[in-house]
């Protein structure tokens, strides 16, 4: 029998271990984000956070961390109106073999639910699970963003005071003379009244001084011309609420 040559043997014996690296490696597992084995569960980097119910505050659009998954990154991007979601897009998703095909029939999903609840409280696409666990955690990751980076409402500057009127009534004729008010309104309310001309000489000095006083308290306390006569001091008073109304006439009371 002829022996083998031993170069022969050689080159035999590396194509056989060159056929078994070949072999090995064509058992990796496939890109498929929805062929993991039944009952198994996403890695812990996929998790959704327990604050996925936060709604977002202010508005813009804002890119979400990557969130890695066994099967590629996953990264979402949202705009944000009125301090709601108006728009969801996946920046990365898993891609290549089945991937592709799971990512075109997830993602539009996931953006339409993350739309729809304005939050990452979104459902797990079927058939996508890490995609879906990835895709819930960059959401949420721009949520937070959002929210750690609304400005504070500054707070409200201080009532300004109420603007002051002094508005002086036409003079009312009367039998013993004629009769004149000023008064101060502010916020719509008189708030001072006084007396420019009254009757005066004789006995008309002390009705006026006896009278005027308590017009003048009466029109701040009604806010009108609707006050009482003073007694004894008809003519005085009437000449009173005649001023009064014209200079509240002018204030559009």
């Amino acid at each position: 029998m002829k022996k083998s040559h031993p170069v022969r043997r050689a080159v035999l014996a590396t194509a056989a271990t060159v056929s078994g690296i070949v072999l090995l490696l064509s058992m990796k597992p496939g890109s498929d984000p929805g062929a993991a084995a039944v009952g198994a569960q996403p890695p812990a980097g996929g998790q959704q956070s327990a604050q996925g119910g936060a709604q977002p505050a202010g508005g813009g659009a804002v890119t979400g961390t990557v969130a890695q998954t066994q099967y590629g990154p996953v990264q979402v991007r949202i705009t944000v109106t009125g301090g709601k979601i108006t728009a969801a897009e996946a920046v990365q998703a898993p891609s290549g073999g089945q991937s592709t095909q799971v990512t075109g029939n997830a993602v539009p999903k996931l953006n339409a639910a993350a739309v729809e609840t304005g939050s990452a409280q979104i459902d797990t696409v079927s058939g996508a699970t890490y995609t879906s666990a990835g895709y819930k955690q960059s959401l949420q990751s721009a949520l937070d963003q959002l929210k750690t980076s609304t400005p504070a409402t500054p707070p409200a500057a201080p009532d300004a005071p109420a603007e002051r009127q002094v508005l002086t009534g036409e003079a009312a004729e009367t039998q013993y003379g004629p009769v004149q008010v000023r008064i101060t309104v502010s916020g719509g309310k008189i708030v001072e009244a006084e007396t420019v001309q009254a009757p005066s000489g004789g006995r008309s000095t002390q009705v006026t001084t006896d009278a005027v006083p308590k017009l003048n308290a009466a029109a701040v306390a009604a806010g009108s011309a609707r006050i009482d006569t003073v007694s004894g001091a008809t003519y005085t008073s009437t000449g009173y609420q005649q001023s009064l109304q014209s200079a509240l006439d002018q204030a559009g009371g």
